[in-house]
């Protein structure tokens, strides 16, 4: 995983050795040595790629699920998003999980930029779009065993409960106020080419 760029903190790699290879998930543990010469270990997962829809349902209201993830032990709300499949551009991959999730299309899209959420032990990157203009295209069609429940909130709401602690999903959070600066024109909507909006 090292880096041949101009990078003076670039990590060089001495020994890549893959531990495990999940479903979507690839854990590797690596040999590495810094900058100022020491040698160290780095264990971190590949992941290939996601995205996060925020489905604008008006000038005030977004939706959100909420979804049981079995690593916390509880169900969390969160924005639409899902895992990028192989080949797949990120833009299809919301297009098509606003659809499966929530049963809603969008007339207009934006992309509004990513994230990577993990940066000390995954390069899992996180492609956020906005969608805007929603439409019912039918009822979602989820995956065997995922199940959620979609629900339309305020957005100034989940703001309050991202400061309140409630919301603590850091992609949610970061959309949360991705779409307050948006919403306020302070920051940019990028339309989509390949949306036609």
């Amino acid at each position: 995983m090292g880096s041949d760029s101009e990078d003076p903190l670039a990590e060089r790699t001495l020994t890549s050795r893959l531990v495990f290879e999940g479903v979507f998930l690839k854990l590797f543990v690596d040999q590495v040595r810094s900058a100022d010469g020491h040698q160290g270990t780095r264990e971190y997962l590949r992941h290939p790629g996601a995205v996060m829809i925020i489905p604008l349902l008006d000038a005030e209201h977004v939706l959100l699920e909420r979804q049981f993830r079995y690593p916390l032990g509880r169900s969390i709300v969160e924005f639409p998003a899902g895992k990028i499949d192989a080949g797949e551009p990120p833009f299809e991959c919301a297009r098509r999980e606003l659809l499966e999730e929530t049963g809603y299309t969008a007339r207009r899209w934006s992309h509004l930029g990513g994230l990577h959420n993990a940066i000390a032990y995954s390069d899992e990157r996180i492609e956020i779009f906005l969608a805007e203009d929603l439409q019912r295209g039918g009822d979602p069609t989820l995956d065997a065993g995922e199940t959620l429940e979609v629900f339309e909130a305020p957005w100034r709401q989940l703001l309050e409960w991202v400061r309140d602690g409630a919301v603590t999903d850091v992609k949610t959070m970061v959309g949360a106020f991705w779409l307050e600066k948006t919403l306020r024109g302070e920051w940019p909507r990028r339309p989509v080419p390949e949306a036609g909006g």
